[in-house]
C-alpha cells in the first residue's frame, strides 16, 4: 500500500485571486514580510501497487485525468509506503 500526497497549484503563468486575497490579509495583519502566497489543492490517496514506479505511474494517470485542470494548473506529488 501506498500514499500518495498530491499538491495542486496554480501555473506560475495563471493569477493566483485567492493568493492575492490571503496575501493583502496578511499585510493588514502586519506580517509585510509576507512576499508571495500559492493556494492550491492537496490530495492523500491510499492506493496498492506492485512496486514504487507502479505507484508513481498510477498517480501520474488518475491526477492528469481527473484532479488538476490543464489548462491553468500544475501538481507535485511524494509518494510513501503505507
Amino acid at each position: 500500500m501506498y500514499l500518495a500526497k498530491i499538491y495542486v497549484t496554480y501555473k506560475p503563468s495563471i493569477l493566483d485571486p485567492q493568493g492575492e486575497v490571503i496575501k493583502a490579509a496578511l499585510h493588514r495583519l502586519d506580517f509585510n514580510t509576507v512576499e508571495g502566497v500559492n493556494q492550491g489543492k492537496y490530495f492523500e490517496i491510499k492506493l496498492t501497487a506492485a512496486d514504487e514506479a507502479a505507484a508513481s505511474e498510477l498517480v501520474k494517470a488518475f491526477t492528469t485525468e481527473l484532479l488538476i485542470n490543464h489548462n491553468t494548473e500544475t501538481y507535485r506529488f511524494d509518494l510513501e509506503e503505507a
